[in-house]
């Protein structure tokens, strides 16, 4: 593949933030008095939209769901100390020799664009990332392909010359909504039957075989069962 951009997801996909949201999550229900959900449910809704995520599991009115995005946010502030999100392993490493590459290297991602911001400071990715769109930034956020085609635009690239990479169908939709190759990762909250599902283009288990995909002339392996680098 000729990519020249790279769109990532953030949320399971570069940052490790899966406990700090379902704990917020799980705090929100509780202090709203909401029916309990488990914690198994509240990561299922990783990559949506924050009020989305509420009502896409708990039966509730609009402005309800905007009332549980406004508490989460508030707990959120108090547990996102300094830390709490890790970059998964190998992410800053290949960033980095993606960079080299020449490739463009950006994010798009459900969360807002402050937060965002906050994460790519504190893991130093500002050398790399060049350009961050939050659901905040876009009308339609993903599973939505405006995200895609904002960055796109952004950078004049072709959509045959991009790849979005994410961990959750909702990822894998939006970039086929954008028109692009698509790569899923199973280590983050999607598992690999559901991201083969979606359509993903290829898969793969650890965010260093990314290198495999964009290396000119590699060979990718088809995939199997067990989801190595591959063509879905």
């Amino acid at each position: 593949m000729d990519i020249q951009l790279i769109i990532f997801d953030f949320d399971g996909t570069l940052g490790d933030s899966q406990k700090l949201i379902t704990d917020t999550m799980l705090a929100t229900i509780d202090q709203l008095g909401l029916e309990p959900r488990t914690r198994e449910a509240c990561a299922k809704t990783i990559g949506l939209p924050l009020a989305k995520c509420f009502s896409s599991i708990i039966e509730m009115s609009d402005e309800k769901a905007e009332e549980c995005a406004a508490v989460y946010s508030d707990i959120f502030r108090q547990k996102n100390v300094r830390g709490a999100v890790p970059p998964f392993p190998k992410v800053i490493e290949t960033i980095r020799l993606l960079h080299e590459k020449g490739i463009i290297l950006s994010i798009a991602s459900s969360r807002h664009h402050h937060s965002l911001a906050q994460f790519v400071d504190e893991m130093h990715l500002e050398p790399y990332i060049t350009f961050i769109l939050g659901a905040d930034d876009v009308e339609h956020p993903k599973p939505n392909g405006e995200p895609v085609e904002k960055t796109l635009s952004h950078f004049n690239i072709s959509t045959d010359n991009a790849l979005v990479v994410g961990d959750t169908t909702f990822d894998i939709l939006m970039g086929k909504n954008g028109g692009v190759k698509t790569c899923g990762v199973t280590y983050g909250n999607g598992t690999y039957e559901e991201l083969k599902t979606a359509g993903a283009d290829y898969i793969i288990d650890t965010f260093d075989q990314l290198l495999a995909i964009v290396k000119p002339k590699s060979v990718v392996r088809p995939v199997r069962p067990v989801g190595p680098v591959g063509l879905v």
